[in-house]
């Protein structure tokens, strides 16, 4: 079928909608008509090729949308429902197993190669020429998309669709990395580097946690301003302060017991650990372009026993989580609709620049009514 596709042509290129073939799902697979999706750092990160996913590629990996056809050994969703498209996973390996699909073996293969990692194909073409269309399982900047029944999240039809796409990678990365897998204890305090959407989510999911100090950190005003509106009980901005590290360990008393580095700037990453009280815990969590490196004092872990750990995508397996996600929502404890801006699809441009200008949040396009 025809569709229409935001499409990369090149290296650090602008998102071109034009017409790209989309085939039909394979027996495995669920063609989604795509009604939102997100914009998230990591598309503009392979954009830019910082991470190596082929070009020209479609990419968008925090679509919602309604099941149109599905493959023929397909069982746990059929045409007509609503979902929300995560990241992929083989569902096989080790990790995947035990409960942990964010750390999959084969992630990087199924989410950044562009192809099926079953048989090397796209299910995207352009007058013969093959396009990278399997992005994180889903390549949603489009007005359908072929996803996997692995990566998909049926959602009840009583919260706007549009709204649920970013739960499927950036919401969940913030809120997990908090809830999931450092799960800090009601009375204790963290600090977050970065206030975006990532950063965000990690303040509601502390404020949920009964963390008593939460310190925002970013370079961004408007983007503190958000944090202590959904729950941010201090703010530190790095261009007015003297020393990062004192003025977060100021506003904690001494030090914090958990922080998340979500902004990835590895120099944040550096301030983050050194902000720790004793057996505090980091988190790290943004993603800097590949092969970057942090420099800490071994023997300042080892007297102050820190730790540092990484978090894919908030240790999340999305068909659990999203849905507790969403019925947080629900119950408004989870208002993340608050740093949301929507555009209409033409307008990804304008998204992505806003974006990168730190004047959206969390721009969501909105492709297809729902």
């Amino acid at each position: 079928m025809e569709i229409e596709a935001a499409v990369i042509e090149e290296e650090g290129g602008p998102f071109t909608i034009g017409d790209v073939e989309l085939e039909e799902p394979q027996a495995n697979e669920v063609l989604v008509r795509i009604v939102g999706a997100g914009v998230c750092h990591t598309d503009l990160t392979v954009r830019d090729q910082l991470y190596p996913t082929p070009l020209p590629a479609v990419l968008g990996h925090e679509g919602s949308g309604v099941v149109e056809a599905v493959g023929d050994e397909v069982t746990d969703v059929e045409a007509g429902d609503r979902v929300v498209l995560s990241f992929d996973y083989d569902d096989d390996c080790s990790s995947c197993q035990t409960g942990h699909p964010a750390y999959c073996v084969d992630f990087f293969e199924h989410n950044f190669s562009g192809r099926r990692p079953e048989d090397g194909t796209s299910p995207l073409s352009r007058a013969g020429e093959t396009v990278s269309g399997r992005f994180f399982g889903q390549s949603s900047f489009a007005t359908h998309a072929i996803a996997t029944e692995r990566n998909v999240v049926p959602v009840a039809d009583d919260v706007p669709l549009e709204l649920l796409g970013p739960l499927g990678c950036g919401v969940q990365t913030g809120a997990g990395a908090v809830i999931n897998s450092l799960n800090p204890q009601a009375g204790s305090s963290i600090a977050i580097f970065g206030s975006g959407s990532v950063g965000l989510s990690a303040v509601l999911a502390a404020d949920l946690k009964g963390c008593t100090d939460i310190i925002a950190v970013d370079l961004q005003e408007n983007r503190l301003e958000k944090a202590t509106e959904l729950g941010a009980t201090a703010t530190v901005n790095p261009e007015t302060v003297d020393d990062v590290v004192e003025a977060v360990s100021a506003a904690a008393d001494g030090g914090v017991d958990y922080a998340v580095e979500s902004s990835g700037v590895v120099e944040a990453a550096e301030q983050a650990v050194e902000a720790l009280t004793h057996r505090g815990t980091l988190g790290i969590v943004g993603a800097p372009p590949m092969g970057s490196e942090a420099s800490y004092d071994v023997n300042d872990l080892l007297l102050h026993g820190r730790s540092i750990t990484g978090i894919a995508e908030g240790d999340s397996n999305p068909k659990e989580f999203i849905p507790d996600l969403i019925e947080l929502y629900r119950r408004g404890k989870f208002p993340f609709d608050e740093f949301v801006t929507y555009y209409d699809f033409e307008e990804i441009e304008t998204a992505v620049q806003d974006s990168e200008r730190g004047e959206a949040i969390k721009p969501i396009l909105r492709v297809s009514e729902p």
